[in-house]
């Protein structure tokens, strides 16, 4: 151990690197103000920025081989190792095969070099309203897996995120996986975001999942980024669908409620009102492209 003292970082930590889940959570147990080092995407540039992030511990959990892999589930979904990178997943057959709005929208995330480096759960326990993987995981109904030295307890993504970079996670957890049920038949994805350059962060992103059963929607699951201060599940308008046959006119009448639930922030560079119409317009698009990609035609 020791403390970092560099011109680029000035803050002071121990720094611990555990070689076992065990030992990550007898250090999470016993010890206050760890933080989880895991990409470092997120948080080096908050310590660069001379962030006071109430850091005593830098716990760097990239040897513990119980976070990693990408495994088949009983059910037939799998099971993604929170350390996993970015880069990794997003070059996965059985994510590109089963899940391909969760691939499509890791491959639009930032650049390569920070792809190589940020990890599936570093995504999801930042906690950002612009977090790219946690729409597709939402509307593919994943859960999220937590352990701590009391047991292990698993919670619904649309459940995980209170406001912006705080989740249910307690002091003494780690998120250990990312957990995506097994995809049924006839089913149909799609993912977009709009923003400056592709590699900037989302200035809206919209994620959607619909289950088709004939010429009707069986269920259909919508996710919304950086319309919020955290990442939003569009769930009673989804729910609303279910059950009925799918036409242009529903589609319509739907991109009309997003439009309108949609409270967005301005921030610089873009406005809240741009926000609601650039809602309107993909929530449209991608309604219409997650029914064709379920094998659905439009009446």
């Amino acid at each position: 151990m020791g403390a970092m003292n560099t011109k680029v970082i000035e803050a002071e930590y121990d720094y611990v690197k555990p070689a076992s889940l065990d030992e990550a959570l007898d250090i999470l147990a016993e010890k206050e103000n760890v933080k989880i080092y895991a990409g470092g995407t997120d948080l080096l540039v908050k310590l660069k920025m001379g962030a006071d992030l109430g850091m005593d511990i830098m716990m760097d959990i990239n040897g513990i081989e119980d976070l990693y892999g990408v495994d088949k589930t009983a059910d037939g979904g799998l099971r993604i190792g929170a350390a996993e990178k970015i880069w990794n997943l997003e070059t996965n057959a059985d994510v590109i095969a089963m899940y391909p709005i969760l691939s499509e929208a890791m491959h639009l995330m930032a650049s390569v070099s920070v792809r190589n480096m940020a990890t599936i759960g570093g995504n999801f326990c930042n906690a950002s309203p612009v977090a790219d993987t946690v729409g597709p995981c939402m509307c593919y109904g994943a859960c999220v897996e937590l352990k701590s030295k009391k047991g292990v307890r698993t919670v619904d993504a649309t459940e995980f995120f209170l406001k912006p970079g705080v989740t249910v996670m307690e002091a003494d957890e780690i998120l250990t996986a990312i957990i995506l049920p097994a995809p049924e038949e006839n089913t149909g994805a799609a993912f977009t975001k709009m923003a400056r350059v592709r590699p900037d962060i989302a200035k809206v992103s919209i994620s959607c999942v619909i289950k088709r059963d004939g010429d009707a929607i069986k269920d259909c699951r919508m996710a919304m980024g950086s319309v919020a201060p955290k990442p939003l599940f569009l769930g009673d308008i989804s729910a609303e669908l279910a059950g009925k046959k799918m036409s242009a006119a529903l589609i319509e009448e739907t991109a009309q409620k997003v439009h309108d639930f949609v409270k967005p922030i301005g921030d610089h560079g873009t406005t809240a009102e741009y926000r609601k119409e650039m809602a309107h317009l993909i929530a449209k698009e991608i309604l219409e492209k997650a029914w064709e990609n379920s094998g659905g035609e439009l009446a």
